[in-house]
């Protein structure tokens, strides 16, 4: 019962449930016969006697019903899911470049710079070990077979943004406004966008919803964001990386070591302590096994503390330098390229939670 405790309501309300062995509803003041409660609240009248202050309905005005704060996999299919129910919305895409620069279009990570550009890449990686198989088959090739880095770039890069504009035509289909700013909460109801020229609008909706993903974390020690790639760098990077050490045991790390390796390049993985933390060991473990059968070189119990450029170029060389996690061992090593792969971080630190009241924790 929502009432407000007068005499007069309560025996007005005995009298009610008199009369029926059905439930009654009183929302201030006012009965809602019992065979259309459940339609009163679908048209929303429920929820507008709830609403009321006295007599007089609070309204609020907003320019959209739901914005999205993200324009990857989970952003896009939410946006376009309330589009289907008529409501207005808008989806705030923004990618803060990499420390070398490098940024992408509307698709989130998995389009961009994870799921389908490392499957290409592995693809790539196959159909060189396949030409080479072929051989055994009775296959000949008259000059040696060679890969090229930019021709494979260049391809996964179009195709990618072939992606990106029809995500783009996806959300214009379902009247989805799609703006290419950075938003940020200033308020309960209003967030603050930001387009890459600095340009600032605000916009105010009932409902939001966080879909702003992760990004590569960096190892915190000199020379790693100024000399060192990320998995943002690697699919569109301009170069051939060369001989690469790929820092982490991740399944990015992995994947990433496994498909240089594949199209021909000398890699090195440094693992802090064990593969594929989460994983089954027993299959991580043969993984690591299958890897060094396939000319991968493993550093094992070891972290970077510092890298730096010994020449520059495209690629230009690195020296990294490693502390061991067992005790005071130093080495070192020199590198065409380093990919850091050691897990990633959300991006919700930057985004204005605490003007809603919204707690993070540390990571």
């Amino acid at each position: 019962y929502f009432t407000e405790g007068a005499q007069k309501l309560q025996e007005g309300q005995c009298e009610a449930m008199a009369e029926t062995s059905q439930p009654v509803v009183f929302v201030r003041k006012k009965q809602i016969d019992h065979e259309k409660t459940l339609t009163a609240h679908k048209e929303g009248k429920l929820q507008k006697l709830l609403e009321m202050n006295g007599h007089t309905p609070v309204l609020h005005s907003y320019d959209y019903d739901l914005i999205v704060i993200g324009g990857g996999s989970g952003g896009l299919a939410a946006a376009k899911e309330a589009a289907k129910y008529e409501k207005k919305v808008m989806v705030l895409d923004f990618v803060t470049p990499t420390p070398l620069g490098n940024s992408w279009g509307l698709g989130g990570t998995c389009v961009n710079v994870g799921c389908i550009p490392k499957k290409l890449m592995h693809q790539a990686a196959l159909l060189g070990q396949a030409l080479q198989d072929s051989r055994k088959f009775g296959w000949q090739f008259t000059e040696e077979v060679e890969h090229n880095w930019m021709t494979m770039t260049e391809s996964v890069q179009n195709y990618i943004g072939s992606l990106n504009w029809g995500y783009r035509v996806a959300l214009r289909e379902k009247k989805v406004t799609y703006e290419n700013a950075y938003g940020e909460f200033v308020g309960p109801h209003t967030v603050k966008a930001t387009n890459k020229r600095g340009v600032e609008k605000l916009y105010t909706a009932e409902r939001f919803l966080i879909a702003t993903g992760e990004r590569p974390r960096y190892l915190g020690i000199p020379g790693d964001k100024e000399y060192c790639i990320s998995s943002d760098d690697l699919f569109s990077l301009p170069y051939c990386p060369g001989k690469t050490l790929v820092v982490g045991a991740s399944y990015v790390a992995l994947e990433c070591a496994g498909f240089l390796a594949g199209l021909g390049l000398e890699v090195t993985v440094m693992v802090r302590s064990i593969l594929l933390r989460g994983f089954d060991q027993d299959i991580a473990n043969k993984i690591g096994e299958y890897m060094e059968e396939h000319g991968i070189n493993f550093i094992r119990e070891f972290v970077p503390i510092k890298v730096e450029q010994i020449e520059e170029g495209t690629p230009g060389r690195l020296k990294v330098i490693a502390k061991s996690t067992k005790g005071n061992q130093i080495i070192e090593g020199e590198y065409n390229t380093v990919l850091l792969a050691i897990g990633r971080d959300a991006c919700t630190r930057k985004i204005g939670l605490d003007k809603v009241g919204v707690k993070i924790n540390e990571k």
